[in-house]
């Protein structure tokens, strides 16, 4: 006989009705040898036996698919004499297979994941009732938990960042989850993260019939139902802004009227019109079941009839499994009291640190501008109305503003007039001022496009790539900063070389400019608007970008895998994900971290956040708002969360048929942009360590300032700062004195320690 495992066996023994249940008459049970059973002789043990190992090989592989167990090893078991030969005996079977089955399975993988509330709201027609387990990459994300679905029940998929709740949604659409029904139709709404030029390139009404499959009827009366315009139905997909575009995806998933409807993050960008749409919508539904992912727990509890939760139990293990609560998210809390974070804007272990923005050049206090609009004007080339008109606006260090109004008003329009990513159409007739060295973070809706061009590298390498030149290569790369043909031919012209310095001079900028085959003792300065006039707008732009990246310190900043960690540990990014980790394994939120904390890196004065809240989890947004409100720069955002902005927001911009409309005003705040030059410790080589250890010429280096521009007001080179810190380590004041440019017979102030070079210093 063979020798399947001993439990399995016992298992087996268990689930076999006993000689009193089996009907069997008294000649039959005469017939046991053994143990009071009556199939106790070799050949029914052998039976046994090969049951039990069939069963233990589909047990190995998780395989606990009640059809297969009974296709597999009834017929084996209705030959045993206590099953009888009349014609319930494989009734009899079978049922003994499927008590086995279910001893076997909870014996494999525990019944800790099993809910016993699940009737409580309403039945329905079960849809699933699948094991599976699921991972992405090596890491595992589910380990044999349980999904079962029922006919028009709404699904909250609730869990932490990064657990795995858009990776199952994925699997589910694509059909690669082990054992889900194929018969079963489902459509799957994305969040819109994701940039896709070629779905961009699209018609917007054309490619809503070719993916619908609906008439063009059906389809023109559910854009009218959305409001969409003509404009927007006959323009392409990338021409809608990211509440257009997800009203577009819920058009379509509405026609299409799948089994089962799966949302994520279906609240992202849109107005609140759209989303009491979209919450009657929901509610109306009989016979389509929903899954849903969202981080607004508001949403979820007007819509959900059941929550699937991502828990983990010591008696589990390592992993995750899926538990089911019947009822809305309010009756999940008061049975899971650990998950009321969900309703609450804290934060208890994360923390995000945001680094102080520096000093702002003539800047004084937290309430003096940096910003000013009077009388601005935006249209669109082509368009025949002003897409924002008489805009009046300021804005300084202590600005906390939200910006407010329905998609498509103008919002993202004014924000990238405020970034410098475009200008008013009445120049001359308006007031545009922005300070010259504004650092601006702008966190937008497509801020995910960039990130995932370095998909395959880790999130420090892409830091590493992004500023390792001592600036901001991505966005000097950018549509914004870019140098055009007619522009290029005009500095071609010109023979200009580059730009080397900048200086305010009377109130002008000036800016050193260097020309080719000119010596450079003969570089001349012009003022910005003799430059512009001469059409350098991307050359000026990248200048000033560069310019303002030195003075956070950029260039001195270490761009190493050690210091961008540290980093990232301030905006809640583990060295798993951060250092050993690749952006292909990040989630929504873990995403969001790289890109606020990439956005962070050069020490910003303002922080722009377009949507902040979409795919962050409660913790993540608790912190988020924790952090804005102890940082010291000023902070602009567009967001529908009125929870969330009014933690941190006291100012509103309500943008509305082209007029911006100012309400509130922003307090006081502690004025934290004071330091000149941000200073970071270098790793020091082998020289300077036996420097350190003793070797240091300088013994009172410290009483040296450090120094970022020379005697002339100019900014120093990289080449002359390591020159010039080399001189200090050494006491060097005639070579410290050179580098600074400082004309003999004179004193530079804030340097009189280097005296005026005729006399030796004290």
């Amino acid at each position: 006989p063979l020798a399947p495992p001993e439990s399995t066996l016992n298992l087996l023994r268990e689930s076999l009705p006993t000689a009193d249940d089996s009907g069997l008459d008294d000649a039959m049970k005469k017939l046991s040898l053994s143990e009071g059973g009556p199939d106790s002789d070799e050949d029914a043990i052998e039976v046994l036996s090969y049951v039990a190992s069939l069963a233990s090989a589909l047990a190995s592989q998780s395989d606990f698919d009640p059809a297969v167990w009974s296709e597999s090893l009834a017929p084996y078991l209705s030959s045993l004499p206590r099953f009888g030969t009349d014609d319930g005996s494989v009734k009899k079977s079978e049922e003994a297979v499927e008590k086995f089955r279910e001893a076997c399975e909870r014996a494999t993988v525990g019944d800790g994941d099993e809910t016993e509330d699940e009737e409580d709201a309403f039945g329905g027609e079960e849809l699933t009732n699948i094991r599976f387990s699921l991972a992405y990459g090596g890491k595992i994300l589910l380990h044999q938990t349980k999904l079962r679905l029922r006919r028009g029940h709404i699904y909250a998929l609730v869990g932490q960042n990064g657990v795995g709740k858009t990776t199952l949604m994925t699997a589910i659409n694509n059909g690669k989850l082990e054992g889900w029904p194929t018969h079963l139709r489902t459509h799957y709404v994305d969040s819109g993260s994701n940039v896709d030029p070629v779905y961009e390139a699209r018609h917007v009404f054309q490619n809503l019939v070719k993916e619908s499959g609906r008439s063009e009827e059906d389809c023109k009366a559910m854009l009218d139902t959305l409001k969409f315009t003509d404009v927007m139905r006959d323009g392409t997909i990338g021409e809608l802004s990211g509440g257009w575009q997800m009203k577009l995806r819920l058009a379509e998933a509405v026609l299409i009227d799948a089994d089962i409807l799966l949302l994520d993050e279906p609240t992202n960008h849109l107005d609140f019109k759209t989303v009491d749409w979209l919450v009657q919508y929901l509610s109306s539904l009989k016979d389509t079941t929903v899954l849903i992912v969202s981080h607004d727990t508001a949403f979820l509890q007007n819509v959900c009839t059941d929550v699937i939760h991502y828990e983990k139990r010591d008696a589990w293990g390592p992993h995750r499994k899926l538990v089911h609560y019947a009822g809305k998210m309010s009756e999940f809390v008061k049975k899971q009291p650990q998950a009321k974070h969900y309703f609450e804007l804290a934060t208890t272990e994360l923390k995000f640190t945001f680094p102080n923005p520096g000093r702002l050049e003539g800047v004084r206090s937290s309430t003096q501008k940096f910003l000013e609009m009077d009388n601005v004007d935006f249209r669109y080339p082509g368009n025949d109305k002003n897409t924002l008109t008489g805009v009046c606006l300021k804005m300084s260090l202590s600005s906390r503003i939200v910006v407010l109004g329905a998609n498509g008003a103008g919002k993202t329009t004014l924000v990238r007039m405020i970034v410098g990513d475009s200008l008013p159409t009445n120049e001359g007739k308006s007031k545009l001022f922005i300070h010259h060295n504004l650092r601006v973070a702008y966190v937008s809706q497509h801020a995910f496009f960039h990130v995932e061009q370095h998909m395959e590298d880790a999130p420090a390498s892409y830091i590493q790539w992004r500023f390792k030149e001592g600036y901001d290569k991505e966005k000097i790369e950018s549509q914004a900063f870019q140098i055009s043909e007619e522009e290029q031919k005009a500095i071609d012209d010109f023979g200009l070389e580059a730009i080397w310095s900048r200086r305010l001079r009377g109130g002008v900028l000036e800016y050193e400019v260097k020309k080719r085959n000119v010596p450079e003792k003969d570089n001349r300065y012009y003022s910005k608007g003799e430059l512009l006039s001469m059409g350098f707008i991307g050359l000026l732009r990248q200048a000033d970008e560069k310019i303002a990246s030195k003075e956070a310190g950029l260039d001195l900043r270490p761009c190493t895998t050690t210091e961008i960690q540290r980093h990232l540990d301030d905006f809640g990014l583990e060295k798993e994900f951060g250092t050993y980790g690749k952006i292909r394994g990040l989630s929504g939120g873990q995403k969001v971290k790289l890109v606020l904390g990439a956005a962070m890196w050069n020490c910003p004065h303002l922080l722009v956040l377009d949507e902040p809240t979409n795919y962050l989890d409660r913790e993540a947004l608790g912190a988020l708002s924790q952090a804005l409100n102890e940082w010291g720069g000023a902070v602009l955002m567009i967001s529908h969360n009125k929870e969330f902005y009014g933690s941190v927001c006291k100012e509103e911009w309500d943008v509305r048929d082209g007029i911006v409309i100012v309400k509130g005003e922003s307090s006081e705040r502690e004025m934290k942009a004071v330091a000149r030059k941000k200073k970071f410790d270098k790793e020091l080589d082998a020289d300077q360590v036996k420097e350190k250890a003793g070797g240091n010429l300088n013994t009172d280096g410290d009483k040296y300032k450090e120094a970022t521009t020379n005697f002339w007001g100019q900014t120093m080179a990289k080449k002359e700062l390591r020159n010039y810190e080399k001189a200090k380590k050494k006491g060097d004041v005639p070579l410290m004195r050179k580098v600074l440019q400082i004309p003999m017979g004179k004193v530079m102030p804030g340097f009189e320690v280097l005296g005026d070079g005729k006399t030796v210093p004290n």
